[in-house]
């Protein structure tokens, strides 16, 4: 599961950061996992969609309907 937030960034606006709930039996090597996440996407969408910081995270904040609470992950 992930969510993509837009952070700010002096010399494009706004940048992608993608928070990422990792499955149980993904690689150990957040690293690793992290470039592998990028290369994916990379090859799906433009290259400035790609997140530029990827944050791996036990739980996605929800709200009582399960829509992921982004507002949440800008604090």
């Amino acid at each position: 599961m992930a969510a993509v937030i837009g952070v700010p960034d002096e010399r494009r606006g706004e940048v992608p950061k993608a928070f990422v709930v990792a499955r149980e039996d993904a690689p150990a090597d957040r690293d690793a996992l992290a470039d592998a996440l990028r290369i994916h996407v990379r090859e799906r969408l433009a290259a400035h969609e790609v997140p530029r910081e990827i944050v791996f995270v036990d739980d996605l904040p929800r709200t009582t309907t399960g829509k992921i609470m982004r507002r949440a992950l800008r604090e």
